[in-house]
């Protein structure tokens, strides 16, 4: 009997942290509705991951997201504790806006940097209070649920899409296999038209 509700326990805590996690709010960019979906496992500090939207997206935002023909979700891979951080407060008191996320990549290297995990989190708080973002960070950085649901979404990406590298885009559920280029992207889009 002992062992069954210890199981059940288990098992409900299991259901509860999910339905948890899945309170957070994705991040994305474009219409829910467009005709094409991107989907984007990154890492926080991974330096192509900041290439990307330093210098890929933000053409594909004038020429396909600002046109509501594209959209892209952001969906969480972090390859280390600093990036597991970071992820936690893009997404604490999101509304679904990227523009925490983008200021993360834009100042990568102001942050991502350390000796300690202590290091890294007060160069990431200092980082993130130069942009004016109104967020409670050592709140957010101790959230059992966006943490959840950053290791949901790279748990989600190992499992279901077979990520082993970041950055790695979904295109209409497709992998993109190419070297991530806002001309080799343009050309799939264009053709998905």
């Amino acid at each position: 009997m002992k062992k069954t509700k210890i199981i059940l326990l288990f098992i409900l805590g299991l259901t509860i942290n999910s339905s948890y996690a899945d309170t957070v709010k994705p991040i994305i960019d474009g219409n829910n509705d467009a005709k094409i979906k991107i989907i984007i496992f990154e890492s926080l500090t991974c330096s192509h991951c900041a290439n990307f939207h330093k210098n890929v997206y933000p053409d594909l935002k004038k020429e396909f997201i600002d046109k509501g023909i594209l959209s892209i979700e952001y969906k969480s891979f972090p390859l280390n504790i600093a990036a597991l951080n970071a992820s936690k407060l893009a997404h604490c008191n999101n509304d679904g806006n990227s523009k925490l996320l983008h200021f993360l990549y834009d100042n990568q290297s102001k942050w991502a940097n350390g000796s300690s995990v202590e290091e890294l989190n007060k160069n990431l708080i200092k980082t993130i209070k130069t942009g004016n973002f109104n967020i409670d960070d050592q709140k957010c950085l101790d959230d059992k649920i966006l943490e959840d649901h950053v290791l949901n979404d790279r748990i989600e990406g190992v499992k279901k899409f077979n990520i082993n590298s970041t950055p790695t885009l979904l295109i209409n559920g497709k992998k993109f296999e190419k070297s991530i280029t806002f001309k080799n992207l343009k050309k799939v889009i264009e053709k998905l038209l």
